[in-house]
């Protein structure tokens, strides 16, 4: 493909909106996560106090369970997804703004209920926002728009997150939660001129129907059961791995705590919105089944240079190219992976079947995650970044078992290609 057809795809409306949209699902994760933590250290409230408020978080694991509501119900101005969109991004604000004038010494309980507000609000956008992002963008755009989407969300994890933390301990934590109340207003111009999708679709008529109608649809498809399957398996050798680097960095190689957030956090950020990115653009040229093949290998095999730094020992560049490429890897598998989801999506149940995928996807992780530890005290960390990269084999050969059927998908929706 042309370069010129690449910046058509970038420039379009459709794929710019996303980076505000990204942007606004992105800010308030750390709001109620690491940051809060911070926040809550400097006032000398009790660790077990702080442990509990890990709890707020449940929302984003559950999202699903109220996904349907937002497929049915069609807010009276803005449209389906955009009006839910404002809706969730006022009431970010406003909570928000609401956390900083709250002492989290003096009244844990009243935090912890705004807190939930704010995961609760942060995880409706956030079934929206990719319902929004599933609906607008063409088969050809999905890969782009996923890029931008993604690198909107890491600035706003970064944001919320590390210039947070600095700016807090210059104007301190109530301006600073007050300033980011006031930065979530990005997400605004995605709701307010953000592009209406070109097919008119019918919201689910009643609850039973946004409730059963995704399942029913789904199952209907040829191959369900195995496309299921992929999603759990996919990501599992990139997030195996990751479920201890920061561990194997700190402990098995002895890099200390300032090398690891500046490396392995700053560099890791920069290369994952990269690779995205990059991911995206390629999708343009390769399609959604040579993009997943190619990039799941890349993703399984970055994971030897972790093997490799073990065998090495401590070693700064060995260290910034392991960082560097398991980040970009990581993030252009993620750019097809999600194009993938928002392909197995019917447009009038895209809330909820986006939802309910996106969430198996992690279950893999979540269930395997906890063996690591093991394999790690009885193998040590080369062997385990082996065993890492072998768990690449099952996604990748289940692929190859679904490549008519995902090239079947395509096909259906590339009458959607021309603008």
């Amino acid at each position: 493909m042309e370069a010129a057809s690449y910046f058509r795809v970038l420039k379009s409306r459709r794929i710019t909106i996303l980076l505000p949209i990204g942007f606004a699902s992105g800010l308030p994760l750390a709001l109620t996560g690491s940051t809060l933590q911070a926040l809550m250290t400097s006032y000398g409230v009790d660790i077990r106090t702080i442990g509990l408020f890990a709890l707020v978080g449940l929302p984003y694991t559950v999202k699903f369970l109220w996904s349907p509501f937002m497929d049915h119900l069609v807010p009276p101005y803005l449209g389906r997804r955009r009006g839910w969109m404002l809706l969730m991004q006022l009431t970010l604000m406003l909570s928000i703004a609401v956390m900083a004038f709250i002492s989290p010494s003096k009244s844990p309980g009243l935090l912890a209920v705004i807190a939930l507000v704010v995961t609760l609000s942060s995880a409706s956008q956030d079934i929206v926002a990719d319902a929004y992002r599933t609906d607008i963008l063409k088969a050809h755009e999905r890969g782009m728009g996923t890029g931008v989407f993604i690198t909107g969300y890491r600035i706003a994890m970064l944001t919320s997150g590390a210039l947070a933390l600095v700016l807090s301990d210059n104007i301190g934590w109530q301006a600073t939660y007050l300033l980011m109340s006031g930065v979530m207003a990005v997400g605004l111009i995605g709701s307010f001129f953000g592009p209406e999708p070109q097919q008119v679709v019918k919201p689910p008529l009643n609850l039973q129907d946004a409730v059963l109608g995704p399942l029913k649809d789904y199952f209907s498809r040829k191959s369900a059961l195995k496309i299921l399957l992929f999603i759990v398996l996919y990501k599992l050798s990139d997030a195996y791995a990751g479920s201890l680097s920061t561990a194997f960095l700190l402990k098995g190689m002895g890099f200390s705590a300032t090398e690891v957030g500046t490396i392995n956090k700053g560099l890791g950020l920069a290369s994952t919105i990269i690779g995205a990115m990059f991911g995206g653009a390629l999708m343009i040229r390769l399609g959604l089944f040579k993009s997943l093949m190619l990039f799941g290998v890349l993703q399984g095999v970055a994971n030897l240079l972790f093997m490799a730094l073990a065998l090495i020992g401590k070693n700064y560049s060995m260290l910034i190219i392991t960082v560097a490429v398991e980040n970009l890897t990581s993030g252009m598998g993620t750019a097809s992976f999600v194009s993938f989801i928002m392909t197995l999506c019917n447009q009038r149940y895209s809330a909820t079947q986006y939802a309910l995928l996106s969430s198996l996807a992690a279950m893999g992780r979540i269930l395997i995650a906890p063996t690591s530890g093991l394999v790690v005290a009885t193998f040590g960390w080369a062997n385990f970044f082996i065993v890492a990269t072998l768990m690449a084999i099952p996604g990748l050969a289940l692929l190859l078992w679904l490549r008519s059927d995902i090239r079947d998908m395509v096909s259906a929706q590339e009458a959607d290609r021309v603008d």
